[in-house]
């Protein structure tokens, strides 16, 4: 699993019957930064997830990628590579809160 942010939607109206009625986020996975450790930096790579648990813009999601995102039972029969499976609440590392949704 990755941290990501979501920072759009994709809308696609000819897709295959499987992915029919499901929302795609574009997300951005991200890392701790390195130097202080107390913040989350995006990794700079973009990747287009189905959205089951109604995920907004600016949210901070775990995603899941490869044969991953087709084991929950929503997803199984579809050709998707990365699925929204959290909505992420707080992040601490170490002594840090390095994120959190309500601030």
């Amino acid at each position: 699993m990755f941290v990501a942010r979501v920072t759009g939607s994709l809308v696609a109206t000819q897709k295959v019957a499987a992915m029919v009625g499901w929302k795609l986020l574009i997300v951005e996975p991200y890392r701790l930064e390195p130097t202080e450790r107390t913040s989350l930096m995006s990794t700079g790579r973009t990747f287009v997830a189905v959205d089951t648990l109604g995920a907004g813009v600016d949210d901070l999601v775990l995603i899941t990628q490869g044969s991953s995102a087709r084991a929950t039972p929503e997803t199984k029969s579809m050709p998707i590579d990365t699925i929204v499976v959290g909505i992420v609440d707080k992040v601490h590392v170490e002594s840090h809160c390095v994120y959190s949704r309500e601030e």
